[in-house]
This record gives C-alpha cells, sequence and structure tokens, in this order.
C-alpha cells in the first residue's frame, strides 16, 4: 500500500462535472510533479491531493506516467505557443528562447528529463509523450517553416523536418548532455547560425 499522502488532501465532493475533476486532477499532479518529481506522481497521491477517486483516475489514465505526461504538457502549453508575425528571425529566436527559459528558469528541464527517461521503460508513457508534447510541438514547428518557404524567406532546398531537428535537437542534447550551458544566449546564436544558413538569397536578419 503506497504511503505518504499529501496533508493537503482535498475533501471528496458530490458529483461534478467531469472536465472540472479532470483540471483538478492534472493541477494536482503538476504541483506534485514540480515539488518533487516523477516518483511523486501515483494514482493514490494524486486521488488524494485533487480529491478525485482512485477508481476515476484509473479509469482515465493508464499509467502515473502518462498522466504526469499529460499534466506537465497541458501546463507549458502556453509557454510553448509558436506565434507568427512573418518575420522568420524574430520568430524563431522568440520561441527557442521561450523554451530554453521553460527549461532551465521554470523548472521544465528536470521534469522533460525525467519524462523522457520514463518513457525508455513506460509504453504509455512513451505514447504520451510522442502524442501530446513531442509530435504536436514538431508540427507546430514544420507548419511555420512551410510558411516561412512559401513566402520565400528559407531556399526552396530547405528541408523544414530537418531545421526543427537541427534547432530543438541541439537544445535537448545540451539538456540530456549537460557537457556545455544550455542558456537564452546558446538558443540566440543557434537561431542567428542555422538561419542564416538556412536563409534564402537576399533575406538575412
Amino acid at each position: 500500500m503506497e504511503t505518504g499522502l499529501d496533508h493537503t488532501e482535498r475533501p471528496r465532493r458530490g458529483r461534478r462535472p467531469a472536465a472540472e475533476v479532470r483540471a483538478e486532477v492534472l493541477e494536482a499532479t503538476a504541483t506534485l510533479l514540480a515539488a518533487e518529481g516523477m516518483r511523486a506522481v501515483t494514482f493514490d497521491r494524486v486521488a488524494a491531493k485533487s480529491g478525485a477517486s482512485k477508481t476515476t483516475v484509473y479509469k482515465w489514465w493508464p499509467s502515473p506516467g502518462a498522466l504526469a505526461a499529460e499534466a506537465y504538457f497541458t501546463l507549458s502549453e502556453a509557454d510553448l505557443a509558436f506565434h507568427d508575425t512573418g518575420d522568420l528571425f524574430t520568430d524563431v529566436r522568440s520561441q527557442l528562447s521561450s523554451f530554453v527559459r521553460l527549461l532551465t528558469e521554470q523548472g521544465g528541464g528536470r521534469i522533460i528529463a525525467e519524462l523522457i527517461g520514463a518513457a525508455q521503460s513506460d509504453a504509455d508513457l512513451s505514447a504520451a509523450v510522442s502524442e501530446q508534447y513531442t509530435m504536436p510541438r514538431r508540427r507546430l514547428a514544420i507548419d511555420y517553416f512551410e510558411r516561412a518557404l512559401d513566402r520565400g524567406q528559407l531556399r526552396a532546398d530547405v528541408d523544414p523536418s530537418l531545421l526543427v531537428d537541427q534547432l530543438w535537437g541541439a537544445c535537448y542534447n545540451r539538456l540530456l548532455i549537460p557537457d556545455a550551458p544550455l542558456d537564452v544566449r546558446f538558443a540566440e546564436a543557434l537561431v542567428e547560425n542555422t538561419l542564416t544558413g538556412a536563409a534564402a538569397d537576399g533575406y538575412r536578419n
């Protein structure tokens, strides 16, 4: 039996709308994840903290890892929005810098590293990371670069998918293999170096 339940347990109330219960479960999970990491996210602790029944939590999520992934990705969604002002260098610099700040200044780096590590042995978590985070984020970036191609800002032979690998992949590399610093200065230099080579003739920062 799991122990160490939080003293901030919410009392269970009468029947509530499913959307409200789900939001409270995700909020409780995000709080545990930020404070104690993946080890704190168990169905017992989340149910106690959110006031939801364990039956409900088990019904909606296949594993604690999948629940942790959804909670984190829901929390970070606004920080990772990809705004399109039409200025290639400014837009990508802004998005990549926001991503790096989320990882380094807002505690997201430890969480995403734990999620990626745990996903190697948790098929449900691996699917959740791909479906709810990496693929949607990748699609947003690819769509942006395809629009930049249409605007004539990138060389016609540039592969948008490879640009995503070069930019965001480099940040994940520094997060997971910390031989060199991951900071906004690195993000800005990465954008400058990568996009200068990919930009169309006559279009430079």
